[in-house]
């Protein structure tokens, strides 16, 4: 019997008895499979070490929501440490919830990752700006590629020291790559705004925003299914 993965959650069938979580209680239990008991500000951290570059940072609101469905599920454990004047919460993860990670890690379908670009979607709604701002935003973005790439390299090289790290060193060395790739095709974007500069469509010379006629995509798209079935 198959799987079904829905945004981001992954739905196994009711007769497995395999538990139906969102992607960040995945993550969080993958955090915890380490086996030692983190608090909840461990568990934002090690994601700021490592998870960021490649999964993204939820907030410490949805941690620790998280953590509350978990453990009611009984796939984590939580207990109150109190050191002096301080309290904390420490988590353990259970051996249904190590069970449970280790079967999503072998056998979970693996999602179409999920693209969210605000630079390109700003470049494709570019008739409502001009190139020189979207010239501006690309370099601003292109100094935020820079630091996720120099911290990536960091954490990598931070990560070799540790042999328990070998895996999200891995994963880290692919972060430093990506984050070096997405400068080249940010410079890439520049150039091609420079380049195709003289043709865009003037905002304000016309009482309208110019666009395409939706007739002639309609036309394209019968051309190109018409190609694909020869």
């Amino acid at each position: 019997m198959t799987s079904v993965v829905t945004l981001g959650r992954v739905t196994e069938p009711a007769s497995t008895g395999k538990p139906q979580l969102a992607a960040t209680s995945w993550a969080l239990l993958g955090l915890l499979s380490y086996e030692q008991e983190l608090s909840g500000y461990d568990i934002r951290k090690w994601i700021d070490w490592s998870m960021r570059f490649f999964y993204g940072s939820p907030a410490y609101s949805q941690i620790y929501s998280e953590l509350k469905k978990l453990e009611k599920l009984g796939l984590l454990t939580s207990r109150v440490e109190n050191n002096g004047t301080r309290s904390r919460r420490l988590y353990k993860i259970t051996q249904s919830g190590l069970d449970a990670v280790t079967r999503w890690a072998r056998e979970a379908p693996l999602e179409p990752p999920s693209l969210k670009h605000p630079a390109v979607l700003r470049i494709a709604l570019g008739h409502l700006s001009d190139p020189a701002a979207l010239k501006d935003m690309l370099h601003e973005h292109i100094a935020y590629v820079d630091r996720m790439q120099r911290d990536a390299a960091t954490e990598a090289r931070w990560a070799g020291a540790d042999p328990s790290w070998a895996y999200a060193k891995i994963a880290l060395d692919w972060a430093d790559r990506y984050y070096t790739s997405e400068r080249e095709l940010t410079l890439k974007l520049i150039k091609d705004l420079d380049e195709a500069e003289a043709k865009f469509p003037k905002v304000g010379e016309d009482a309208k925003i110019p666009w395409p006629d939706p007739t002639y995509w309609y036309e394209i798209e019968k051309q190109v299914e018409a190609e694909d079935a020869d």
